[in-house]
Parts: C-alpha cells; structure tokens; sequence
C-alpha cells in the first residue's frame, strides 16, 4: 500500500499520515524531509519554489514509495503534490499510488498556520499554494478527496473507510 497525504501547507498532511500511517502499521515519511537544503532555505526566505526545485524532490518521493515495499507491507508520504504534473511525475516512479487530498477553504487553512511554530513554510506562501493547487480530477481515479473541517480523528475514519471502498486499493490488495 502507497499513500499519498496531498494539499496544501497548513492542511494537516503530516499529522493525518502520521495517523494513518500508525492505524495501517506502515511506515511514514514527511515528503518535506526530502526536500534539498537549497529549498527549505528558499521557503524559509518566504520564496516560493519553481518547478525545477520541484522536480528532484518529486523523483525522490517517487522512489521512496516504489523502494517501501521492498522492506515493508507499505508506507504514507506527507507530500503537497499540488499540481496534475507534480502527481503525475511521482506516479512514473512510484507505480501505483493512492492520494488522499485534504481539502479545505483559505481561511480555515490560514488559522491553521497562524497557530504553527517552529516550521519553515511562510504563511505568506498561502496564496501562491492555493494559485498552484489543482484539485484532482474524476480522471485521477486514484484520488480520493476528504474534507478537512473535522476532528483529525473523523478525518482517518473517513480516509480509512475510502480507501477500504477504493477500487485502486481493492486492487492493490
């Protein structure tokens, strides 16, 4: 089993992996670990990434979820993976793939990393992950969108039963 955990900074990625990750017995991985030096510097200036230092940090988190199985039964990646492209590129190195998209308005968002301390994503940097976002597709039939307005406690019920119905992990299975 692959997950992704997608969206936006400030939209609870890392903490429902870490969830999911612990009710599934797979390992977690936090995608902004694998992030080059060079951009965490970048973020913490309040820049914004480009594609080109996306791309490396993509193949990495693409071969991170293609290597896991080979040591485990499965692993969760925290990953923004706002953009069609940016699923796509992790898809050609990962194989199959589930991401979980935690959805939510600007401003409940916006709250969220007000209250944040110590992480290097900006809040300023909001606005351009919401410009970059692009919702999966009903084409993306290994997506499954959940909404983030609840308890994280409901949010891993209702990802878990998802992803039990999910026609990608049934096959996976």
């Amino acid at each position: 089993m692959r997950l992704i955990v997608m969206g936006v900074s400030g939209c609870g990625k890392s903490t429902v992996a870490h969830a999911l990750a612990e009710r599934l017995g797979l390992h977690m991985v936090d995608g902004d670990d694998l992030h080059l030096p060079g951009s965490v510097a970048k973020m913490r200036a309040g820049i914004a990434l480009e594609d080109a230092d996306r791309w490396p940090w993509l193949d990495r988190i693409g071969e991170h979820l293609a290597n896991c199985d080979a040591s485990s039964k499965g692993c969760v990646v925290a990953c923004s993976a706002l953009r069609r492209c940016y699923r796509d590129r992790i898809r050609e190195r990962a194989g199959c793939v589930c991401f979980l998209f935690l959805d939510g308005d600007f401003d409940l968002i916006q709250r969220r990393l007000r209250q944040r301390v110590g992480h290097y994503m900006q809040p300023g940097l909001l606005d351009s992950q919401f410009r970059t976002l692009e919702k999966p597709q009903a084409d993306e039939t290994d997506a499954i969108t959940l909404a983030i307005a609840g308890p994280v406690g409901d949010l891993v019920n209702q990802a878990l039963a998802a992803l039990h119905h999910h026609p990608a992990q049934q096959a996976a299975a």
